[in-house]
């Protein structure tokens, strides 16, 4: 007699010549956003594989890191929200740390990091990581040059202990021009839901362009190692870069569709149940209301 996951392994066989990686060995074939594509079709058919991959590394027991590296203002956490907005927040989490606290500027560099890596069947985003010390820390000083020369040192042997321990390390670099990084700086200051987006780093660092550029290349230098490349996404249209990052991400990992088969609903309890009277309980005030002719469902 089969069990659950004997019959579902079945069922996984028996879908994986259609599915899987959805077009990881389709040859590629530039598509025109509005054109060749709809963004919000394609963006709905890579979060399905996402949510494949998702289940292929919780059931396997794969530990998954990615990290987003890149210019202020280059869609980074953009990308971030379309991966994880149909995903199961207890299998995929998002770091993003801020300034260090006294504490922690005590410890190993790495050490407040390491705390959010990923156990087995997880997939963690870091928005921003450690290459903070070869970034905004060396272009404003944070750092002593004695900490940023230990960090380019210890850098690719700890991520290649990472990668022996099992860890799947993929990194990406944003990379957005002068023009378009100015732009989106203009938009999020006329924009009140995004103004706070802008902090007096971004600010400062609007005079620095040149002196980021040297940092982004020597980091390259030293950490764009085998086992863990970096990859840079066009970021000059987010749109674009949000499809390129997922699509690559899903090249990534070779996996299979885990997704269990639709459920069978049991029949609705139709027990009779008194409910205690509306006045009672603390509603909140209904300001929206929908119209019953046009109301839909």
């Amino acid at each position: 007699m089969q069990t659950n996951l004997e019959a579902q392994q079945v069922s996984v066989r028996q879908r994986s010549s259609s599915n899987g990686n959805g077009d990881r060995d389709k040859p590629l074939k530039t598509r025109i956003l509005g054109k060749d594509c709809d963004y919000e079709k394609e963006l709905r058919r890579l979060q399905i594989e996402l949510v494949k991959l998702q289940e292929w590394i919780r059931q396997r027991g794969l530990k998954v890191v990615v990290l987003f590296e890149g210019r202020d203002a280059a869609g980074k956490g953009g990308a971030i929200r379309r991966i994880t907005e149909s995903l199961n927040p207890r299998v995929c989490r998002i770091v993003a740390l801020g300034t260090p606290t006294e504490r922690e500027k005590t410890q190993w560099y790495f050490q407040r990091y390491v705390a959010h890596l990923p156990a087995a069947g997880e997939l963690v985003l870091f928005d921003r990581s450690w290459y903070n010390r070869a970034g905004v820390e060396r272009v404003m000083g944070f750092c002593t040059e004695a900490e940023y020369m230990e960090f380019l040192h210890r850098c690719p042997e700890f991520e290649r202990m990472l990668v022996r321990a099992g860890i799947t390390l993929i990194k990406y670099w944003f990379s957005v021009s002068h023009e378009e990084q100015e732009r989106r700086f203009q938009d999020r200051m006329k924009d009140a839901t995004k103004r706070w987006k802008l902090s007096p780093m971004d600010l400062e660092s609007r005079g620095r362009w040149a002196e980021y550029s040297r940092a982004k290349d020597e980091m390259f230098a030293v950490t764009d190692i085998k086992q863990a490349p970096w990859h840079v996404v066009n970021a000059e249209n987010k749109r674009c870069a949000r499809l390129n990052v997922i699509r690559h991400l899903l090249s990534l990992i070779p996996y299979q569709d885990l997704t269990p088969e639709p459920l069978k609903l049991p029949p609705l309890d139709r027990t009779k149940y008194l409910r205690p009277p509306f006045e009672e309980q603390n509603f909140i005030p209904e300001i929206y209301l929908v119209d019953e002719q046009h109301s839909g469902t």
